[in-house]
Order: structure tokens, then C-alpha cells, then sequence
């Protein structure tokens, strides 16, 4: 089993695998496996991620509230059900505009 964090052969929504934790970022990896990964997060509102790069393609969507994304210095205001790729190599950051879920899967480039 390679996604093991959920139970399998089970309906469900993405934004009730993460609770919002007051004041803070949380994460639930649900795979990690070579070059992909699968994240959940929650921000909470005001929340930030500062700052960064990644060496693999990023894709987010928003699966309850809205966030700020910066990608190279523009800005993208994302909601409930939208979607955005953040490219590998290119700085972005995240901020909570109302505290707010996603997923975040990462591709690699394999080697």
C-alpha cells in the first residue's frame, strides 16, 4: 500500500483528512515515494509559508477557503476547487486569506 494515511475502498473528502490548528501550519503527508510526494496542509488565517523553492513541480488545489499565492513575484488568489502549478526551480510562498486547506503534489524529474 503506498497511500496508507487514508482508508482505502472508502469515500471521503480531502479537506476533513486536516483539521485548521489555531495559529499555525499543519501537514499530513499521505505519500512520499521516490520523486512524488502528496501533502495536505492547513493554514490558518494569516497564516504564511514563506519564501521558497522546489525541485519539482508543485500542484496545489484548494479544497476549502481561499489563499494568496505568489509565484515569481506575481500574486493569485485561489478558492474552494482551484488550482494552480507552482514550477520547479521558481520562488513562491503561500499566505491564508481565510484559514484554508490543499493538496500539494510534487513531481521530480527522475534521475
Amino acid at each position: 500500500m503506498y497511500i496508507d494515511k487514508i482508508e482505502h475502498k472508502k469515500v471521503f473528502e480531502l479537506k476533513d483528512e486536516i483539521n485548521v490548528e489555531v495559529g499555525s501550519v499543519a501537514s499530513k503527508t499521505l505519500v512520499q515515494y521516490g520523486d512524488v510526494g502528496v501533502t495536505l496542509f492547513s493554514l490558518d488565517k494569516g497564516e504564511s509559508i514563506s519564501e521558497h523553492t522546489s525541485p519539482g513541480d508543485a500542484l496545489v488545489t484548494i479544497t476549502d477557503g481561499e489563499a494568496e499565492i505568489s509565484i515569481d513575484g506575481e500574486i493569485f488568489k485561489l478558492s474552494c476547487g482551484q488550482s494552480i502549478i507552482m514550477p520547479a526551480n521558481i520562488p513562491h510562498a503561500l499566505k491564508a486569506i481565510t484559514s484554508f486547506k490543499m493538496i500539494l503534489i510534487v513531481i521530480k524529474k527522475e534521475i
